[in-house]
């Protein structure tokens, strides 16, 4: 019942502001999210496996889509290639060579990867004309930079932090892998202590670090701060942080609908 209730409010909007309903594919290193946008607005999301994609079923029966977008940093596999064949909408693929609203100064845009460069898009579309930097805490730890001509030059890459703790675990005989949930000390008392803070307040330092850079050459510098994990900032830094989980989303959305038009 609800579902019929949202395609008929869905069709009613389509028709008085000639808006589409989007499925928006990101595929990272750990996930895969799928979103449905109507217009600008995300009414629903799900995620699961990276390597098949069993929910594109469920919402294309949920809901009327019209187009999609898909990007991924990793190679697809045949599964979800097959899954893919079956779709009745047209479905762009993000490549590097596809048209984006913003100007792409990476020097090898081959290699970059299309979140960061969604997540650039997506930064530019909320805030345009801003000087941005964009910190994105997933598998890996990314930071980017778009300027307030909408000029995007580059960024960073740094490991996130479950690859820290990997890392620690793997690289040092002795160290134990542990869950990033529990105490965070200023000085660990303890080697799960002392391993959570490091890797965690490490990585805290190191954004602020990063971000303090920026405002040093721009003054007037905004920041969104996006993915799956949170960390916590001093005052000075927080009026200026925008948290937005689901920018990379809303990228790949104003990509997809900038291509259409």
């Amino acid at each position: 019942m609800l579902t019929n209730v949202f395609i008929f409010c869905v069709t009613l909007h389509r028709i008085l502001n000639n808006a589409k309903v989007n499925l928006i594919i990101d595929i990272g290193n750990t996930v895969a999210k799928l979103a449905v946008f109507d217009g600008d607005k995300m009414v629903d999301i799900l995620r699961g496996s990276n390597h098949s994609l069993d929910c594109l079923k469920i919402l294309r029966h949920k809901y009327p889509i019209e187009r999609g977008i898909i990007a991924s940093v990793i190679t697809l596999s045949n599964t979800i290639r097959r899954q893919l064949a079956e779709v009745d909408f047209e479905l762009l693929e993000l490549n590097c060579k596809t048209p984006v609203p913003i100007t792409n100064n990476y020097k090898s845009p081959q290699t970059l990867g299309m979140d960061r460069l969604a997540a650039v898009v997506g930064a530019n579309y909320l805030l345009p004309k801003k000087n941005l930097l964009v910190i994105d805490a997933g598998t890996a730890l990314t930071y980017e930079f778009i300027d307030a001509e909408g000029r995007y030059w580059g960024g960073n890459i740094s490991p996130g932090i479950y690859v820290r703790f990997k890392a620690l675990n793997a690289c040092c005989d002795k160290l134990p892998l542990i869950d990033r949930r529990g105490e965070v000390p200023e000085f660990g008392y303890n080697t799960e202590t002392a391993i959570r803070a490091g890797v965690i307040k490490g990585m805290e330092f190191e954004i602020a670090g990063y971000i303090r850079l920026m405002q040093e050459k721009y003054p007037d510098l905004l920041v969104f701060l996006t993915g799956g994990d949170k960390f916590s900032f001093d005052t000075n830094l927080k009026s200026i942080i925008f948290a937005d989980r689901f920018l990379v989303l809303k990228g790949l959305n104003r990509i997809l609908n900038y291509n259409v038009k």
